[in-house]
C-alpha cells in the first residue's frame, strides 16, 4: 500500500504527516487489497468561515475507489472523520460483494 500526502496551499509539518501516515495503516484492517491512498490537506480561505480545513482521501482498491471529502476547524478532525467515512464506504462495499 502506498501513501501519499498532499499538502494543498501550505506545507505540512512532520507531526501532521505522521499522525496521517500513523491513522491510514488501520485501512489494511478493513481491505487486503489497497493499492494507493491518497491524502490531500487543503487550507481553504474563504472569509470570515470557520470550516476552512479539509482533508480528502481516495481510496484505490481493484476495480473501485473510494473518496471522501471533510473540513472542520483542525486537520486532525477533518482527517478523523474522512478515514470513518471511508473505512464505512469499504465496509458497505464488502458486504454488497458478499451478498
Amino acid at each position: 500500500m502506498t501513501v501519499n500526502i498532499h499538502s494543498v496551499h501550505f506545507d505540512a509539518d512532520l507531526k501532521l504527516e505522521e499522525y496521517v501516515s500513523k491513522k491510514v495503516q488501520k485501512l489494511t484492517q478493513f481491505h487486503d487489497k489497497i493499492l494507493t491512498v491518497d491524502v490531500y490537506l487543503k487550507l481553504d480561505n474563504v472569509v470570515h468561515q470557520i470550516k476552512d480545513k479539509i482533508a480528502e482521501i481516495k481510496v484505490h482498491v481493484p476495480k473501485h475507489d473510494f473518496f471522501v471529502k471533510v473540513s472542520s476547524k483542525s486537520f486532525e478532525e477533518s482527517f478523523d472523520e474522512a478515514l470513518d467515512s471511508i473505512i464505512n464506504q469499504i465496509k458497505r462495499r464488502k458486504e454488497k460483494l458478499a451478498a
